[in-house]
């Protein structure tokens, strides 16, 4: 097969995306692949070629390098994509190329858009396969697979210091011996992105945590790992995936391509036919749920009267309506003197939450709202469950305009420029547990 011919997609906000698609198998397969990506150069590596080459033989293979890397638009490194703009990249692509549903493969730090696409769009995900991946990025004392603060430090001055040269790849890479294999990587890195955006990439992916939405998921997932690679997070994953296989094989390489990867591709390939001819109708699916509600509605009506008020929450309801329309939400329904809405995203949900408490006020009203991202249950126009629970907890715990957002919600949009202070634990009555919520400042 040659080389598959690089071509573009155009992002709803103007960015162009580079993709290529190769293959004719049955089903679509789109790789995410890890960290900094260089569409065009990866194919200089033979490793590499017989990596993809391999998989397309038995799929429709998708690649594309995300916004800011290698071929794509390059972007300010101070205003990098959020998880939940990447996610909607990927859609794009698939769009582009036609692909309604495909298994979507995550490696190392893609393993979290991954992830948040298969949980949010099950409907667009036959199923999903992570490879070394890592539920988030800091280190914890339940998250010991993640960074620690003096290592992320000694880490970013690397980067500063030495980037795509062969001292960066030997210490960043200290299991590759072949020194051809070196000094490509070494081009790769320089080829993919500048020192200063791998840094700013870097410092999003230390803030992202995917930890809360892995219950989420209800597409059939593989959990791949070389044995020596990640052991805790891999096995965390397959832990908190419903129903995930879990494979750990022998060696210590995270690079997929790199050392054995005829028994990676054996079991890739395996598991792509497994499920290729499935067709799983999922009733249930990770959204963003906001609330919101006028805040002392009975005594504003009393004050103004029921004509003016009539008027008022007419006027309220066409704002919410077109803030809702503007960051893409889909109004469930009204309940009272509020409205309860979905999003695919975290981000959008909070921003249309703030947009919509500063638009009110013109009225002479309040509203209070909440927004958290959970599983919920799609009732033909309705959702329940308890995502949906949860949501209405937090916006009844908010003050006058005020936004206060779960902590599942503050760690997804890290990257995005919004900004929260801690509002405290809270118990949120008919929920489990105490919850720590956030108050949106910016």
């Amino acid at each position: 097969m040659e080389i598959p011919e690089t071509r573009y997609t155009k992002t709803e906000d103007g960015v162009h995306i580079a993709y290529q698609v190769m293959g004719e198998g049955p089903i679509d397969f789109v790789y995410a692949a890890p960290w900094v990506t260089h569409l065009e150069y990866r194919w200089e590596l033979p490793e590499y070629a017989t990596y993809l080459r391999r998989i397309a033989s038995f799929t429709r293979l998708i690649l594309f390098d995300r916004r800011g890397l290698g071929l794509s638009d390059p972007i300010d490194p101070e205003h990098l994509p959020d998880l939940e703009t990447r996610m909607v990249d990927l859609g794009a692509v698939m769009d582009a190329v036609g692909s309604d549903r495909a298994v979507v493969y995550g490696a190392s730090e893609s393993g979290s858009l991954a992830t948040l696409f298969a949980a949010s769009h099950p409907e667009r995900t036959s199923a999903l396969v992570l490879h070394g991946s890592f539920p988030s990025g800091s280190w914890e004392p339940d998250a010991p697979w993640g960074y620690t603060t003096e290592y992320f430090a000694e880490r970013l001055d690397m980067i500063d210091r030495a980037w795509g040269t062969e001292e960066y790849v030997r210490w960043e890479f200290p299991t590759f011996t072949d020194e051809r294999l070196i000094r490509w990587m070494a081009s790769y890195l320089r080829r993919s992105a500048s020192p200063g955006a791998v840094i700013a990439w870097d410092r999003m992916d230390y803030e992202t945590d995917v930890r809360d939405v892995l219950g989420a998921i209800h597409v059939p997932t593989l959990i791949l790992h070389r044995e020596e690679d990640a052991p805790e997070a891999n096995r965390y994953l397959a832990e908190h995936i419903p129903g995930a296989h879990h494979v750990a094989l022998p060696g210590r390489e995270h690079v997929p391509y790199v050392g054995d990867q005829d028994a990676v591709l054996r079991q890739i390939e395996a598991f792509v036919r497994s499920i290729r001819d499935e067709a799983a109708e999922l009733d249930r699916v990770l959204a963003t749920v906001l609330f919101t509600d006028i805040v002392d509605s009975t005594a504003q009506a009393a004050k103004v009267g029921d004509v003016a008020w009539t008027k008022i929450r007419a006027d309220h309801d066409a704002i919410v309506r077109a803030q809702l329309a503007r960051y893409r939400g889909r109004e469930i329904k009204t309940m009272g003197d509020g409205f309860l809405a979905t999003f695919d995203g975290p981000a959008r949900g909070v921003r249309c939450a703030e947009a919509i408490a500063n638009a009110v006020q013109t009225l002479g009203i309040e509203i209070r709202a909440g927004v958290h991202t959970g599983e919920v249950a799609i009732e033909e126009a309705d959702i329940a469950g308890l995502g949906v629970a949860i949501g209405a907890r937090v916006g009844a715990k908010a003050g006058a305009s005020e936004v206060l957002v779960s902590q599942t919600v503050k760690d997804l949009v890290a990257g995005s420029g919004l900004t929260f202070e801690d509002a405290g634990e809270h118990e949120l009555k008919g929920v489990p547990e105490r919850w720590r919520l956030y108050r949106v400042v910016s």
